[in-house]
């Protein structure tokens, strides 16, 4: 889908019905390839983070790192810090130069890091490619977010939403089964296998290329920045993929002049505008974020140094713990555009914290076995990949969509600093005194803030179901003609 750039004269204002006929169509093959092609992003890294995780001990033994499992926490925390630094500089530049232009950046730079992880010689040489890897993945992070909210009908966006971002499980199972294979001891040197390991997420990255060639710039950004024809044309090739729903209401259209957004505008709209919703997004990011990269980092170093697990059995575990948090949101994301986001949210916070309570009250009382910590672990993110993706969502459907990748990435941002940064340390130092008690405080820890976000979402949670984007927040661009 290609098309020329012009832009809207300044100062014209137009009318455009581009929101109305994205949100009024049923879900087509156009919509499959946007799935496919973009949320095949999370998968990559699943895999990544699934792989460190379930290499972890490969990497302790391995003749060349030989890293202890401060290191390995460490190392995992700097994959975060580079998702962090990726998705503020590229979510900029999505809202400035577009959500397509920085697929191929974003992937590319994933790709690179990736390869060059595998030819790894010290710590020092694995910890810079992995900052690299991760600042490729927040760097995706922000522009695919905000695509696919833009691109997909009203209807559907919230379970979409929630399906794309609970594929990064789809890539763990894919992580877990490779390792399983790759670190066979009969099968391969012990310094090769982990480094075929990382080949695997850079050949899903050569396919996420091909495919990215068919997908089109946003309609949305498009209009709201001068380019209204190269929008309208845009919706016309969807529409011949994708029928009107039977229901689907009137065509509406909305008023819109070219504003060029300022740093200004976004500081208002964070301060003034939305003040209640700047705070509701922090919150469930950085709870989710200190959850997450607290056990999925670490699980290894708790399977191997409490249970026994051998270090080439650990993907073994790793498949029903990614069955858990896949099976979340593909069964519950429908209720999150049904019951509405606030119930759902909610109620998927408050499972994930208590259930984790349980888990860590068994996990210190020794009740456990190493299945049976994979099957609490399990449960527990049934609740709580539904819960993590949630965030993503709440975020980009709060702010103005001239803004969209920008507050995606401040938030994803602010919210893995606070909560994911220190957390995959922070646990490799409580596992490493190798005492259940610690690593169950850290549980607590993490459970208290998943409530916390709970409670939080019954005040200021915001029904933003099956609702345009340019209702739940109207656009800079939109002008007022009542």
């Amino acid at each position: 889908m290609k098309s020329g750039q012009q832009r809207m004269p300044a100062g014209m204002s137009i009318e455009t019905d581009i929101p109305s006929r994205l949100d009024r169509l049923q879900w087509g093959r156009f919509h499959m390839l946007v799935l496919v092609a973009l949320g095949i992003t999370w998968i990559l890294d699943g895999l990544e983070v699934t792989l460190a995780g379930s290499i972890s001990g490969a990497l302790q033994s391995s003749p060349s790192l030989h890293l202890s499992s401060a290191q390995i926490g460490l190392a995992g925390s700097l994959y975060v810090l580079g998702a962090v630094c990726g998705a503020m500089v590229f979510g900029w530049l999505a809202d400035r130069w577009g959500r397509r232009r920085l697929f191929t950046l974003t992937i590319g730079l994933y790709l690179s890091a990736t390869a060059l992880t595998a030819f790894s010689t010290d710590f020092t040489t694995y910890a810079l490619f992995r900052v690299l890897t991760g600042a490729g993945i927040g760097g995706e992070y922000a522009a695919i977010n905000s695509a696919i909210q833009e691109l997909i009908p009203a209807r559907y966006r919230g379970r979409t939403d929630l399906l794309v971002n609970g594929s990064f499980w789809v890539g763990a199972a894919i992580g877990g089964g490779g390792a399983v294979i790759l670190l066979e001891p009969a099968r391969l040197p012990p310094d090769t296998g982990w480094r075929v390991a990382f080949g695997i997420g850079a050949v899903l990255g050569l396919v996420i290329l091909y495919l990215r060639r068919f997908i089109p710039e946003s309609p949305r950004w498009l209009m709201t920045h001068g380019r209204h024809a190269e929008g309208e044309l845009i919706v016309s090739q969807i529409e011949k993929m994708a029928q009107p729903a039977p229901d689907a209401p009137p065509i509406t259209r909305i008023a819109l002049t070219d504003h060029r957004v300022r740093w200004l505008d976004v500081t208002r709209t964070l301060f003034r505008t939305y003040p209640g919703r700047s705070f509701y997004s922090l919150v469930l990011m950085s709870s989710q974020a200190f959850f997450y990269n607290a056990i999925s980092l670490t699980y290894a170093l708790v399977l191997g140094r409490f249970f026994g697990v051998a270090e080439q059995d650990i993907g073994l575990y790793i498949l029903p713990f990614a069955a858990g948090n896949f099976l979340g949101p593909l069964l519950l994301g429908k209720l999150f555009d049904t019951l509405g986001r606030k119930p759902m949210i909610a109620l998927t916070y408050a499972a994930s914290g208590l259930l984790l309570l349980l888990t860590a009250w068994l996990f210190t009382r020794g009740w456990l076995s190493a299945g049976g910590q994979t099957l609490a672990w399990s449960v527990v993110f049934f609740f709580a990949s539904a819960a993590a993706s949630a965030a993503y969502l709440t975020v980009g459907e709060s702010f103005p969509l001239e803004m969209r990748a920008l507050g995606i990435a401040i938030f994803y941002s602010l919210g893995t600093a606070l909560g994911g940064i220190v957390a995959p340390w922070w646990f490799g130092v409580l596992i490493g005194t190798g005492e259940r008690g610690a690593i169950a405080m850290g549980y607590v820890f993490g459970a208290t803030l998943m409530l916390i976000a709970a409670a939080v979402t019954l005040k200021f949670g915001i029904a933003a179901e099956r609702q345009p984007l340019e209702h739940v927040a109207r656009p800079f661009s939109s002008v007022d003609r009542s």
